[in-house]
């Protein structure tokens, strides 16, 4: 499979915004109308869209249902859905609204169980997002550590041992700050584990994709670059076509 652009639709409010580094008090609204976009994005090319309910990372449970379904229901690309996901009744819903991968974040850091028990489930669709920040995995969309000995590739090792199929690693303090992914992050994860690594957080430019190409990761989710009109997605797509 060649290298994945995946453009990050992150709902807040009803809206697609950023945030930087993960503050909620620092967010750029984007666009009012998230189907619209996912619209833009599959009409430019996108093999596959990443959508966060950044409401629902924050208060455990899912909160923007209604334009996450709309966002499924707009396009024929595969979505991946994340943000709340806690319960099995969670991540059952998320498969109904049409997602083709669901992705687990501070429930899989809690309970790596859980997220096998999720794998098993639903084979094949399962992501674990590993959110790291100064050496230290983080959750409830970022505000909180995940306790003393939460070592990110320890977590990721463990999680993939239990069957979960795939593995993303954020670098909080590079996400929304467009100031250059953590290829090193990532080329350690990619060279560890026994399943893909999609990499985020920081990507300004398509010579980040190639690096992440580089370093073995499957793919990577780039958001404020692209609203920033850093680069077209065109212009990436073509920039990791030989990766």
């Amino acid at each position: 499979m060649s290298f994945e652009v995946i453009p990050a639709i992150d709902v807040r409010g009803g809206r697609c915004v950023r945030l930087l580094q993960g503050d909620y008090a620092r967010e750029t609204v984007y666009a009012d109308d998230p189907a619209a976009v996912a619209r833009e994005w599959e009409a430019q090319g996108a093999p596959r869209l990443h959508v966060v309910d950044l409401d629902g990372a924050r208060a455990g449970r899912p909160v923007n249902g209604a334009a996450l379904a709309a966002i499924c229901g707009a396009v024929a690309i595969p979505v991946e859905v994340s943000g709340g996901l806690r319960a099995m009744a969670d991540v059952e819903g998320a498969a109904a609204l049409g997602a083709a991968r669901i992705q687990l974040g501070s429930a899989a850091v809690r309970d790596p169980a859980f997220a096998g028990e999720c794998a098993a489930r639903f084979p094949g669709m399962i992501v674990a997002a590993i959110d790291t920040r100064d050496g230290e995995a983080r959750t409830d969309g970022w505000l909180a550590g995940a306790g003393a000995g939460a070592d990110p590739l320890a977590l990721a090792r463990e999680l993939a041992e239990r069957g979960v199929p795939r593995v993303m690693v954020t670098d909080i303090a590079r996400d929304g700050a467009l100031a250059g992914p953590n290829v090193a992050l990532a080329a350690e994860f990619a060279a560890a584990l026994p399943v893909p690594v999609v990499a985020s957080g920081g990507v300004a430019a398509t010579d980040h994709l190639r690096a992440l190409a580089g370093a073995g990761c499957e793919g990577a989710i780039v958001g404020k670059a692209l609203y920033e009109r850093r680069f077209t997605l065109a212009q990436a797509l073509a920039a990791v076509a030989a990766c």
